[in-house]
Formats: structure tokens, C-alpha cells, sequence
């Protein structure tokens, strides 16, 4: 069965120039998980996908980079095209795992084509044939790495973190780690974030198989995260760019 993830937004904290939030789509054969909802990631969606075939949205946390494109989703899902699916009698809601306290700043919140489910650390559910998985991160606000597994392939994102949490937490059968590099080492300490350098010491210390950086801020190049990444782990490593599809 093909297993692939699609980035439709990869910039951290704000959109660059053309650019987008978080978010990822993640698909198993006919099953698809739209993986944080940043903004500017709903448009890209559409170009990718039907988001009525979405099964889940999955947001790791409540910063805005990482879901406020929920919205036009939910929007999407009530008034427009996606009514029939979401809204109508006979449809199904959309189904939203996200950590507590998020609901509330929803416009959406109450909304009754919205199923809004609480996620919590260690949490274990099935998503389609996915089982997914949840561990606590290094970041203030409450937020939740995830653990996608599916016939014995693992798929392990970061979300957001500071140097506090580690990918091993998430077991040590990951084969694709999508990692969170903000900037370069030279930032290391000031946020909880990571650079590429934390990011390469903490994937070759769990012995994943395939490091993928994303959420880069927009001002720091490319080059000089991926740079770091690859000397702390040891191999090359991949970087999220828009549209960019990896099978896992």
C-alpha cells in the first residue's frame, strides 16, 4: 500500500513570501490526514487532494502557525463545497484530534458538523488502517509529537520542541522522523525550539532511519540548517519545501 506525506506548508512561526505554516498531508492508500492546518495550508490542500476525503485533522498544538487554517476548513466543511459531506443529513462530521484549551479559541467550537476530540499524551487510536500515537514535547504551551504507524513503517513528526524532549520517547522503530529546525546553532538556548544542529544529535541518538527538517524560519537559509543537521547526523538529510512528497 503506498504511504506518502506531502508538505503543504513547511515555514516556522510565520509564513515567508508566498510561503506557509505547518502543515502535512499524510495519506495510506484511500485513507488522508491533514497533519496541523497552518496558515495558507487548506489552499494548498486543495490542489493536492479532496478535503472531503479527509479523514482526520490532526493539530499538535494551539500556536497559530500550526492550525488557524482549521478554520477555513471548518468553513469550507459548513457553507461550501464541502457541505454534503460534513453538514448535510447522511454526511459525517469532521473529525478534529487537538490538545485541550484549542477548541475554545475555534470559531468553530461549537459547530455541529465539527467533532472536536481531546487529545492527550500517550494517547493510542486508529485513524483508518493508522494507528497513531502521542508524546508530550519541550515546547510551554501543551503540545504533542505524533507516532504514525502503519503495517510496520513508522512516520515520527516533531511538531514544535525545545532540546527537553527527544524522538526516542516515540519508541525506536522510526523509520522517517519530520524534525523541527527553526534556525542554526547560533540560536540554540533562546526559544525551545531546535536548530539543525539539535535535530541531527537528537535523530542519530534514536537511530531513525530518514531525518526530513521543516518548520524553518523564513529569514535563515536552508542550506545552513541542513548543513548542521547533516554533520550531527552523520548522513544526508532531506528538507521540507512546499508541494515536496516523500513516501514512507
Amino acid at each position: 500500500m503506498v504511504r506518502t506525506l506531502t508538505v503543504l506548508g513547511c515555514d516556522g512561526s510565520w509564513p515567508g513570501p508566498g510561503g506557509a505554516g505547518s502543515g502535512y498531508l499524510v495519506q495510506v492508500g484511500d485513507t488522508s490526514i491533514l497533519l496541523d492546518a497552518g496558515p495558507g495550508t487548506f489552499a494548498a490542500l486543495q490542489t493536492r487532494a479532496d478535503p472531503a476525503n479527509v479523514a482526520a485533522v490532526v493539530v499538535t498544538h494551539a500556536h497559530p502557525d500550526h492550525w488557524t487554517d482549521l478554520e477555513s476548513f471548518a468553513t469550507w466543511a459548513g457553507y461550501g463545497p464541502g457541505r454534503a459531506r460534513f453538514r448535510d443529513p447522511g454526511g459525517r462530521a469532521l473529525t478534529v484530534f487537538a490538545p485541550p484549551g484549542l477548541r475554545d479559541w475555534s470559531h468553530f467550537a461549537s459547530a455541529d458538523w465539527v467533532d472536536w476530540r481531546e487529545l492527550a499524551p500517550s494517547m493510542v487510536l486508529a485513524i483508518g488502517p493508522v494507528q497513531a500515537r502521542f508524546g508530550a514535547t519541550d515546547h510551554g504551551t501543551p503540545t504533542l509529537a505524533v507516532h504514525l504507524e502503519h503495517e510496520g513503517s513508522a512516520l515520527a513528526y516533531s511538531a514544535d520542541s525545545g532540546p527537553g524532549w527527544s524522538v526516542e520517547e516515540l519508541g525506536s522503530d522510526i523509520g522517517t522522523f519530520l524534525c523541527e529546525a527553526t534556525y542554526t546553532e547560533q540560536w540554540e538556548g533562546s526559544l525551545l525550539h531546535l536548530s539543525g544542529r539539535e535535530a541531527g544529535v537528537m535523530a542519530a541518538a534514536a537511530g531513525v532511519g530518514r531525518l526530513i527538517l521543516t518548520h524553518r524560519w523564513p529569514t535563515v537559509a536552508a542550506d545552513e540548517v541542513r548543513r548542521e543537521a547533516e554533520i550531527a547526523f552523520g548522513r544526508p538529510v532531506e528538507q521540507a519545501s512546499p508541494g515536496a512528497v516523500f513516501d514512507w
